[in-house]
């Protein structure tokens, strides 16, 4: 019986390619035989009858009729016959025998499903030499098979199909693929990852495009794993305008990860010219909790992204970045290099290389309460122009200028809690800062300067709780703020965009960087107001509004700042359960029209993912705005059913009246396949100098080790 119990054992792991091991090497373990009936006969045959159960290492065999007879060694076994690994792998079988040794075996009308996904249906199924099953006559597919021999959607049939349950792999002779039971496709020899294998050598799904700038083409992605921790895929795409190749090239390292992705053409755009571009990303952990990521990008000419659909950004920033981040300490440093593709900017008057270092820390000192903040910046942006003045009538900056600067801060922060629940609060400010300018005839070679600041806060919140659990805060604000000493003669080469919002509402400077500080008394006040609603919903605004003494130059007309009233804020967001999400601000004028304003939409559920945004912003030659811009974007997906899902994307230009990009996507998806297809048509614009229209197409089979799972699409049969 212990031998008997032995060879189930074997015989489990044999049917099962994926868990199986070698007899002779495999450890003996308990096993578990139930059947209605077990008798020997002459003393060399041991049958095992009636719902006959054997368990084994997690391996489940069911069958109706087990024979082991051990003058020939041989074990048979009478159908059905179903066997379940831990894993859920099935083996269905009518008749089975093996032969001596355990390493070769034959199962007649064998089925195999692997993973629960892809079935193999086989007249016969052979084991040998304990590594291999081949599969004699045989259908694979991975879509739902119904007992109405209707054909499914796709299958594989074959005159024979070897598995490699060592190296996870199918391969198939006279392999003919068919689409509901017509032979469409075929090939002599052809080789699959098995559903278990997620990084398998070969191609991987084929994708095709049609675009009115490169023509109809192909695109053929194969993936080459090399080792355990790095790979690389190459993608050709060929059509008759372009011949290109793809690449994309991934490492995983003990501390961290690289990866490369980038391709080089020759096309008909521009002929006798070898275009491409590059990206690369990394990051990694160091010693001493420090991190370093880089992001480095870089492309032959200012319209190859746009032409082969890779990003539709209109600057590229390469960065470097070294950071260490602890509860009381930030520590970061950086190198950025920028390449505008506007036709409008040039390179070399743009300050295209930036380099900057940054140390903050955090007290918390005893004796006088509070906490003190101090913190030293270093920044310095370079052109590579060398005119040290304005070479064009329509550029308002300086060619060549070149750009250092040192900056040093002390504050010191506390507050108290008066009472009837107020909160008041100082914080005191010193900057030291240290300006150089180079290759600028209109400016001070080196300006450097202290000063101080001061800012008093008076906080009043007021909550009240609902009977039913809701909750609504109302918090009004007050803050005077003075901030010493007058603004040196440096160029403001930083801080010409400046936003006003509800995050800088309590600044004493709302210039984005340090080479513009903001001088004078101002008072700003603003309101909270915020609810949680019991039945989940949540709502918040806050309005503000800035007065100061003196009006500040520096300040363009769309930043809502000029003048000694600042323009007057309004910011909201709403939240519900049901997954409507919105959120909104503006900046409201003294004749009652938005200077700026933004606002998205977005409805999230089961079946629906959509979305919406709005954008104003005003005439400002100061920010290089010559006339309005104003643009309504909308994207969304809906699943119409179960398997079909549409998507759509456009954006349109309310300031000139016409279409910017407009998008249709439509997926279909089972346990079986997935389709994508998508037209999308691009208009003439700063980065796109001629309009497009690209369709792609994607047919992916599901079921192998490369394609992922859809299991949660599977289909049911009609009885």
């Amino acid at each position: 019986m212990t031998r008997l119990l032995h060879i189930l054992a074997c015989l489990a792991a044999f049917a099962l390619p994926a868990l199986a091991q070698d007899s002779e090497t495999a450890p003996e373990t308990p096993a578990l035989l139930v059947a209605d009936q077990v008798f020997v006969e002459n003393e060399t045959r041991l049958i095992a009858t009636g719902n006959v159960e054997a368990l084994h290492d997690g391996v489940r065999l069911i069958a109706t009729r087990i024979v082991y007879d051990r003058a020939s060694d041989t074990l048979t076994i009478d159908g059905p016959i179903r066997i379940i690994d831990e894993t859920g792998n099935i083996l269905l079988a009518d008749y089975a025998t093996l032969d001596q040794g355990l390493r070769n075996g034959l199962l007649r009308g064998a089925r195999m499903v692997m993973d629960q996904q892809l079935q193999l249906a086989a007249v016969e199924a052979r084991r040998v030499e304990g590594r291999y099953t081949q599969l004699s006559r045989v259908a694979v597919t991975s879509c739902q098979v119904c007992a109405d021999d209707s054909a499914p959607l796709w299958q594989i049939r074959a005159t024979r199909v070897v598995h490699d349950q060592q190296e996870r792999q199918l391969y198939f002779e006279n392999a003919q693929l068919r689409v509901l039971d017509v032979p469409v496709f075929y090939l002599p020899r052809m080789r699959m990852p098995d559903p278990t294998l997620k990084r398998a050598r070969g191609f991987l799904i084929p994708s095709l495009r049609s675009s009115t700038l490169l023509g109809f083409g192909i695109k053929i992605p194969y993936f080459i794993p090399i080792g355990d921790h790095q790979d690389i895929t190459l993608t050709p795409y060929l059509s008759p305008k372009t011949r290109t190749l793809e690449f994309r090239y991934r490492r995983a390292f003990r501390n961290g990860d690289l990866e490369l992705n980038g391709a080089l053409s020759g096309d008909t755009l521009l002929p006798g010219d070898t275009r491409g571009y590059l990206f690369a990303t990394g990051n990694f952990d160091l010693k001493r909790d420090f991190k370093l990521a880089f992001d480095l990008k870089t492309t032959s000419d200012d319209s190859y992204l746009n032409d082969y659909d890779v990003t539709g950004a209109d600057r590229l920033d390469s960065t470097l970045t070294l950071t260490r981040v602890r509860r009381d300490e930030l520590i970061e440093a950086g190198l950025v290099h920028y390449q505008s593709l506007r036709t409008s900017e040039d390179n070399d008057t743009q300050p295209t290389i930036v380099g900057y270092s940054r140390i903050e820390r955090r007290q918390f000192p005893s004796l006088m309460g509070g906490e003190v903040r101090l913190s030293a910046e270093a920044h310095g942006h370079y052109r590579y122009s060398s005119i040290p003045f304005d070479s064009a009538d329509t550029d308002t900056e300086v060619d060549g200028r070149d750009v250092y600067r040192l900056n040093a801060e002390a504050s010191w922060r506390r507050r108290w809690t008066l009472a009837g629940g107020m909160r008041a609060g100082v914080t005191t400010h010193l900057w030291l800062d240290r300006y150089s300018t180079r290759q600028d005839v209109t400016s001070v070679a080196d300006v450097s300067r202290a000063t101080p600041g001061v800012a008093l806060e008076l906080r009043w919140p007021f909550q009240k709780q609902g009977a039913g659990g809701g909750r609504t805060l109302i918090e009004p604000v007050l803050q005077y703020g003075w901030v010493g000493g007058t603004r040196p003669g440096n160029p403001n080469d930083e801080s010409t965009r400046v936003e006003f919002d509800e995050a800088n509402l309590l600044s004493l400077s709302r210039f984005p960087a340090a080479d513009r500080r903001e001088h004078g008394s101002t008072l700003a006040a603003g309101l909270r107001w915020m609810h949680q609603a019991p039945g989940g919903w949540t709502a918040a605004l806050t309005f503000g509004k800035v007065w100061r003494t003196d009006a500040d130059p520096d300040f363009t007309r769309s930043s809502g700042l000029t003048g000694k009233e600042s323009d007057f804020l309004i910011a909201g967001r709403l939240a519900t359960q049901s997954g409507l999400s919105l959120v909104a601000r503006g900046l409201l004028d003294d004749t009652a029209r938005f200077s700026k304003a933004e606002a998205r939409a977005g409805w999230s559920n089961s079946r629906m993912d959509l979305g919406a945004s709005y954008v104003l912003l005003v005439t400002d030659p100061a920010e290089d705005r010559a006339k309005a811009q104003s643009e309504w974007t909308f994207d969304g997906s809906y699943r119409m059913s179960r398997h079909w899902t549409g998507s759509t994307e456009w954006r349109y230009d309310l300031a000139d009246r016409n279409l910017d990009r407009v998008g249709l996507g439509l997926q279909y998806r089972n346990e079986c396949v997935q389709v994508d297809f998508g037209v999308q048509r691009r208009y003439a614009s700063a980065t796109n100098l001629e309009p497009s229209t690209d369709f792609d197409l994607t047919v992916a089979l599901q079921g192998f080790g490369t394609s992922g799972s859809a299991k949660e699409y599977r289909r049911t049969c009609n009885q």
